[in-house]
């Protein structure tokens, strides 16, 4: 199975955050143990640097985005992602670019 992750389910991993932690590690385990393949849409990268340098440090929000870099497949962000996403019936146009992220990358689902 191919999956997008959220920017939280990425973030609860990196950030330790309770009580998300667990389910956010089993998904990631399960990615890294090669029972699934998790994606993370290019444009959530600046994001997860910014909060994790805003609740740590710039140390840790380099590591931040090491760590995605080199675990999970990054899913990229073109015009016509941006064109899609425009089309999608939610009010929320990050929510809306997770989806056609997803849709333009052929993922199964997303994990939110």
């Amino acid at each position: 199975m191919n999956v997008l992750l959220d920017i939280n389910v990425v973030l609860d991993v990196l950030l330790n955050r309770s009580p998300w932690v667990a389910d956010a590690s089993a998904v990631w385990d399960a990615h890294r143990g090669g029972r699934i393949s998790a994606h993370l849409a290019a444009f959530s990268l600046p994001t997860i640097f910014y909060i994790v340098r805003k609740q740590n440090d710039l140390t840790k929000a380099h590591d931040g985005v090491r760590v995605c870099l080199e675990t999970l497949e990054i899913a990229p962000v073109v015009r016509s992602t941006l064109e899609l996403a425009r089309s999608q019936p939610l009010s929320d146009y990050e929510d809306n670019l997770q989806i056609a992220c997803a849709i333009e990358a052929q993922l199964d689902a997303i994990v939110t």
